[in-house]
């Protein structure tokens, strides 16, 4: 008889039990009884920000700022031998990374082994940004259907105004008139284009395998260029990263509209990093991933408003005297039709937006 069906009904095999965990959105670390790191599955090393590699064998205070409270749960665990519920517990990592996490710790001790720590850390900011996301895809859809009856209402009228122009500008011959005229079809143009610009990109994606690093590097040069050296763009790369589908010129659109925004807020001069990271088991658009590409844009910048940071990537919002406010609405667009989105982190003298795509290949 196969070890298959020796197997009884109801019961996990340990590879069963490995991707079980490696699914999982909630981090899961296992401590042993010096609290010194012995396993975590993907979830954990996306919120510790260490893959297993480099946690296994570290104290836990190494990667995160263990204040007294989590000290004394932690005590509580091991000497009462009892899990214990800690609902919004914070949690500082040593990288400045802050969360609010819902915390289960309960203690182990398999058959001839020392006794250890299973955590379960749930973060509850992640979970309220998942809704946020889902209101700003909702508010967003929303603004494109009413921006595309509008821009139909409009266009047309500009067509018959040009139009009108046109006819007059023979009438008039080439006197000076016609510089008038001129002028109204100019401004109708610009009208036109800056309509089809409030649309958004409408040509297909032209998706193939590539490193973000390329894109990244496009970008860099294009700014420092632009800016006569007086950007610099530092570089904080994780070289793992894997090849992913998408179409590398949008891509190039969205991080070269948003450091050119970071551009305008330094006044033209400053510092702008560049920083791609993974994130594992991560839900974009209600969706849960694998293995999602984070890039960062980070400025020092005098920040933007928390009145506007709802409405930051709307169109015709901006905090600039330059510009139209469409370019982060057109960048949002194209993550969106990646399958991503974008976020935006800001405070005096540091404005974060994160570029969130899922590394389909």
């Amino acid at each position: 008889m196969s070890s298959v069906s020796q197997q009884k009904p109801g019961y996990v095999q340990i590879g069963q039990q490995d991707q079980i965990l490696d699914a999982l959105a909630t981090a899961v670390i296992l401590l042993d009884t010096d609290l010194r790191i012995v396993s975590l599955n993907p979830a954990g090393e996306t919120l510790l920000q260490a893959s297993i590699e480099r946690a296994r064998g570290l104290h836990f205070d190494r990667l995160a700022n263990l204040s007294q409270d989590w000290q004394n749960l932690l005590i509580q665990v091991q000497s009462e031998n009892f899990a214990t519920v800690k609902r919004e517990m914070p949690l500082v990592l040593h990288s400045g990374a802050q969360y609010c996490v819902d915390l289960i710790i309960s203690p182990l001790q398999p058959a001839g082994e020392s006794p250890s720590l299973l955590l379960e850390l749930n973060p509850v900011d992640r979970l309220n940004a998942i809704s946020e996301d889902a209101q700003l895809r909702e508010a967003q859809a929303s603004m494109r259907q009413v921006i595309k009856g509008l821009a139909h209402e409009v266009k047309n009228p500009l067509g018959g105004i040009r139009g009108a122009a046109q006819l007059l500008a023979r009438e008039l011959g080439n006197g000076k008139l016609t510089e008038y005229t001129d002028v109204i079809m100019e401004e109708v143009d610009r009208l036109r284009t800056l309509v089809d610009r409030m649309l958004g990109p409408r040509e297909r994606l032209l998706t193939r395998h590539m490193n973000i690093h390329e894109v990244l590097e496009r970008v860099r040069q294009l700014t420092e260029a632009e800016s006569g050296g007086k950007v610099v763009i530092e570089r904080d790369y994780d070289p793992s990263l894997p090849e992913f589908k998408a179409d590398p010129d949008q891509l190039t659109q969205v991080i070269l509209n948003i450091t050119r925004n970071a551009s305008q807020a330094m006044s033209g001069e400053g510092t702008i990093t560049l920083r791609s990271r993974a994130k594992r088991q991560y839900t974009l658009g209600g969706k849960r991933h694998k293995l999602v590409c984070c890039i960062d844009i980070v400025d020092a910048g005098p920040g933007i408003p928390n009145e506007q940071l709802h409405q930051l990537f709307l169109p015709m919002v901006t905090s600039s005297t330059k510009g139209n406010g469409l370019g982060l609405s057109i960048a949002q667009m194209i993550a969106n039709r990646h399958g991503g989105l974008i976020q935006c982190d800001s405070e005096p003298g540091h404005t974060c937006f994160t570029v969130l795509l899922p590394m389909e290949t």
